[in-house]
């Protein structure tokens, strides 16, 4: 089945990545207010700059562009990650919360990898096209 992507908001991976920061904004609301500039801030930006990075790789005009912002959003997904954990480990989060958090950026760090490999693929096997091979 080929499914046609009109829209970077067609992107699964995007709108799971919308979902990450619904949930890290509503998790991080219990990290004490003296991480507000800190920890907090620190961690709502990265969940912010991971669909932000997909919607801006798509609307690029080039399949390295897209690649590269794809890439972007990955670094910015293990940070997340990495400040989850601190999160934990300073026992600002739940056991629970850190679980779901962590599953679903595990979820979209595959879905991410799984699309810089398959425009790779796609851009070596046919350079000419690497365009349009962007949008699907």
């Amino acid at each position: 089945m080929n499914i046609v992507v009109k829209t970077y908001r067609d992107l699964i991976v995007w709108q799971k990545a919308m979902t990450l920061v619904t949930e890290v904004y509503r998790i991080s609301k219990n990290i004490p207010m003296s991480e507000i500039y800190g920890l907090t801030s620190q961690m709502r930006r990265c969940a912010v700059s991971i669909p932000s990075n997909i919607a801006e790789g798509y609307g690029r005009h080039s399949t390295n562009d897209y690649v590269r912002f794809l890439q972007i959003a990955s670094g910015s997904l293990y940070e997340l990650q990495t400040q989850v954990e601190i999160s934990v480990n300073l026992g600002y989060f739940k056991k629970i919360n850190n679980e779901q958090l962590l599953a679903l950026t595990v979820e979209i760090e595959r879905m991410l990898s799984s699309l810089i490999h398959k425009l790779n693929n796609r851009k070596a096997a046919c350079p000419s096209s690497a365009r349009e091979g962007s949008r699907q």
